[in-house]
């Protein structure tokens, strides 16, 4: 007798995990196709075969008082991501039933053993009802309600009943609430379209405006699926082909972001961006060119949503203004009306008739301060092909583009909404290798695009200023003519970003030169836009870099702009761009030395060449305040002394009352190697240390390294030698780590400070263990671009080493201790950080007193100091 075998099937747990990982991992190999899709149904025939298969079920009396598992939240929409909420209704008839608890420990509790997260709720249809009438997130929860298995008739009278007493009575004031916490999770998560770090869900533009849009949809038109969105008419078909393409690639990048880092996350951190632009196949090996490209494409990928996001809500606003009639048309124009507060075209025809009616339409908006309807939107895009090179070069047109250029912010925002609708681009072509061009570095806040708008509109905010820390830029504003080439060069001053040039200004100076040519603009206002594009980063480079006490720095400068009113465009500009930049880019700092370099510069300009005259006297002056401030006849003699071996750097750079206190400093040192004295700086989170050493060739080093070794990050430098070989340095550097023993921290840095002089202290042995973090940390940035430069042509008495890299634990000793090993002596030196970067610049001569200009040490410095960033040994 032949007996069948036994046939073991697998628990509906065992099913979902086996299905979940197959899943997952055809959809990270790009293999896969409906990941949401197929996720989603492996979990409906999880629940499916639970329901068949419960045992708990049957002893509940589901002809007595039936109920239906029901899909909320992103499951309920088939949008659940990889380690997404699976959230949860039980839903009964009549009343709960004891055994309900019974049921959850069999249907939810093996999802939680398996890692997933579960919400759910057990309740009868009445209280559903009651629930979404009174609290909208579970009116919201409830809209996104699908029926999974069970009574299906109770999930239907469930849905009857929540559109006649929950939608019916409260739709009208759950659109305003959801108006509202769009807007204020907009203002707690930023916009996602122009952060480096987006939130992929819940930033503006991001997978949350989508939400928002069908939840509106099913309140005002029993939107059954997104595509209604086109068939009802509310989207046009490119429209909704474009947002189902966003959405598509934001849940993609989503899911990548949920497995790498192991659980719900979407905040789209630098560390993650280069793992999943190389999963999308954009980045190769994870090139800086292909995070780049895949940031770019996120981007407009939320973009798309967000324009879609307010495209709705607007067209919900004109049609509740159009039911009142609070608001009577003004025809602006033949074809232009004003209505319902919003500036419109009034049929197609006039754009045939007329393509140039496009930049009037603009012109309106500005003129009014109110945006474009949003049909006039869509006929902007649908029309913008017609503007060619007759239209840009038409002088109504360019003189209807400088109005909206110079026109103050209001909340229509028509430069961005030309932006938005492809018609700057259209107007300027230039422009549209930059939209959605993103720079990967946590130094610049916003794409391209959006920097470059944000540049124009702090030019203009110059105009509205008076007093205050801004004064000088609203002085030098209303100095500078024509405003409308500087705002123009503002506009333009990063279109080189658009290609791979090695020197973006001087790329982007020559696309502004064509665009203004086709513009119809002057020789002489063309050539002044191709100076300030060429040379935006001047000053700043300047600034940062050079030694502003060195007077050919400010003479060289001169030389370069030419005239004064250049100067103050170039410095307006400069400032400008720095502050559309980020916060990280523009501080008290910079914008300290870059007004120091403006006036010196000027100075240079107005005067001719710095008077040694009028520079000794300004010296004499210091002297005679610092013996003033002395507060002993033996603090005025020391003074005395100290004067004639003071640098002349030092005392054209540094104010009488440093003076003073580095001369106490100096007395302190006595027969010590080293002292300091340490200040809180205006920053709370940083300290002026002062170092007073007797010099010696790889100071800077040891102080760098001992900085390190206590975790204290160097923000800036100023040193000095004084002809006595007295060496003054001044850091700014990030405050220690404990608070409440800062003073013993300190005491220990200079004790290390001074062992390390003697010989007494092996820094390279102190500092091993943090050298190999700052390795490690190397590899992380491998894929971002680092460079090494000398120059041997700024001054007549230095060789210069520039140094760009992105920061990490003790990388400045690392720089000053293989220049050391070099037989460099470093005699100058600005310190910047800025974000995640460092520009490290060194005034450096041999330890002969010589440059150093043969050609094979050059290439042995550069080899050394490009060896350190890699995190190779220097050897």
């Amino acid at each position: 007798m032949h007996h069948m075998p036994e046939i073991t099937l697998a628990s509906p747990i065992e099913a979902l995990k086996k299905r979940r990982s197959e899943i997952v991992e055809a959809a990270l190999k790009e293999t896969g196709t409906g990941f949401l899709t197929a996720y989603t149904q492996a979990l409906d025939e999880y629940f499916r075969d639970s329901f068949a298969l419960s045992k708990v079920g049957p002893s509940m009396r589901l002809d007595k008082n039936p109920y239906a598992v029901v899909a909320l939240g992103g499951y309920g929409r088939r949008e659940h991501c990889v380690h997404s909420d699976v959230d949860l209704l039980l839903l009964f008839e009549k009343k709960i039933p004891d055994q309900a608890l019974s049921l959850v420990q069999e249907i939810v509790y093996p999802l939680w053993d398996a890692g997933l997260d579960v919400g759910y709720a057990t309740r009868t249809i009445k209280e559903c009802i009651r629930l979404g009438s009174q609290d909208f997130e579970v009116l919201t929860s409830l809209l996104d309600a699908r029926f999974v298995c069970g009574a299906s008739l109770l999930y239907t009278n469930l849905r009857e009943e929540f559109a006649d007493k929950v939608i019916g009575r409260q739709g009208a004031k759950y659109l305003a609430w959801l108006k509202d916490t769009s807007q204020g999770r907009h203002e707690r998560f930023g916009d996602a379209t122009s952060l480096l770090e987006p939130n992929i869900k819940d930033g503006q533009g991001g997978l949350r405006d989508y939400n928002v849009m069908l939840w509106m949809g099913k309140v005002l038109w029993n939107l059954r699926e997104p595509r209604d969105l086109e068939y009802m008419g509310h989207l046009t078909h490119n429209e909704y082909m474009d947002l189902g393409r966003a959405v598509t690639f934001i849940a993609k990048v989503r899911n990548h972001l949920h497995h790498l880092a192991g659980r719900r996350n979407d905040q789209l951190y630098f560390e993650h961006q280069r793992t999943i632009a190389k999963a999308l196949d954009m980045g190769g090996s994870g090139n800086l060119e292909g995070i780049e490209r895949f940031l770019g494409e996120l981007h407009s990928h939320m973009q798309a949503v967000k324009l879609l996001h307010q495209t709705l809500f607007l067209g919900l606003s004109e049609k509740g203004k159009e039911k009142s009639r609070s608001t009577a048309s003004r025809i602006l124009e033949p074809g232009i009306e004003l209505s319902r507060d919003t500036v419109s075209i009034t049929s197609p025809r006039y754009i045939v008739e007329d393509s140039k009616i496009l930049m009037r339409l603009f012109w309106h908006s500005a003129k009014v301060g109110v945006p474009l309807s949003v049909e006039s939107r869509r006929l902007v895009r649908e029309f913008a092909y017609l503007v060619d090179d007759d239209f840009r070069r038409d002088e109504k047109v360019v003189s209807a583009f400088e109005f909206v250029l110079k026109s103050a912010e209001s909340r229509a925002n028509v430069l961005e909404e030309m932006l938005h609708t492809g018609f700057l681009a259209a107007l300027v072509p230039e422009i549209g290798g930059i939209v959605h061009r993103i720079q990967y570095t946590q130094y610049h806040v916003y794409p391209v695009d959006r920097h470059s708008l944000e540049t124009v509109r702090h030019l203009k905010e110059f105009s509205a200023q008076s007093g205050g820390e801004d004064s000088l830029e609203a002085e030098l504003w209303a100095e500078v003519s024509p405003k409308k080439m500087l705002l123009l060069a503002g506009l333009l001053h990063d279109v080189g970003k658009s290609i791979m040039a090695p020197d973006h200004a001087v790329a982007g100076a020559g696309m502004a030169v064509r665009a203004l040519a086709r513009m119809g603009y002057s020789p002489a206002n063309v050539e002044l836009v191709e100076f300030l594009v060429e040379n935006h980063l001047l000053l700043i480079k300047t600034a940062t870099r050079r030694d502003l006490n060195d007077e050919e720095t400010s003479l060289s400068c001169a030389r370069k702009v030419g005239t004064i009113n250049r100067l103050k465009m170039l410095y307006l500009l400069t400032v400008a761009d720095s502050k559309a930049t980020g916060r990280k880019a523009w501080n008290d700092w910079t914008a300290l030395l870059l007004r120091e370099l403006f006036f010196k510069v000027s100075q240079v300009m107005e005067k001719g060449d710095l008077a040694s005259k009028r520079t000794l006297a300004n010296v004499e002056r210091k002297k005679e305040d610092a013996l003033g401030l002395a507060d002993s006849e033996a603090d005025r003699v020391l003074l005395r002394v100290l004067f004639p071996v003071m640098s002349p750097r030092y005392l054209n750079g540094v104010e009488a009352p440093d003076m003073v206190a580095h001369a106490a400093l100096y007395h302190r040192l006595g027969g010590k190697d080293a002292v300091l004295d340490v200040a809180v700086s205006s920053n709370p989170d940083l300290r002026t240390v002062t170092v007073c050493a007797k010099d010696r060739p790889g100071l800077f080093s040891k102080i760098a390294g001992v900085f390190t070794l206590h975790n204290l990050n160097v923000h800036n430098a100023r040193i000095f030698t004084w002809r006595n070989a007295t060496a003054l340095d001044i850091f700014s550097v990030s405050r220690p780590l404990d608070p409440i023993f800062e003073d013993e921290t300190w005491q220990r840095v200079e004790k290390d400070l001074q062992e390390a002089l003697a010989e007494t202290l092996c820094l390279e042995k102190a500092l091993e263990n943090k050298l190999v973090e700052s390795k490690a940390k190397r590899a992380r940035t491998a894929m971002k671009s680092e460079w090494v430069r000398l120059d041997n042509e700024t001054t007549s008495f230095f060789t210069i080493v520039e140094v760009f890299a992105y920061d990490r634990m003790g990388l400045l000793y690392q720089i000053t201790h293989a220049l050391f090993e070099c037989r460099l002596d470093i005699w100058v030196a600005q310190i910047a950080t800025n974000a995640d970067q460092i520009v490290d610049v060194f005034y450096v001569r041999d330890f002969d007193g010589q440059k150093v200009d043969a050609p094979d040490e050059v290439a042995a410095i550069i080899t050394k100091l490009e060896a350190v960033l890699a995190g190779k040994d220097p050897g």
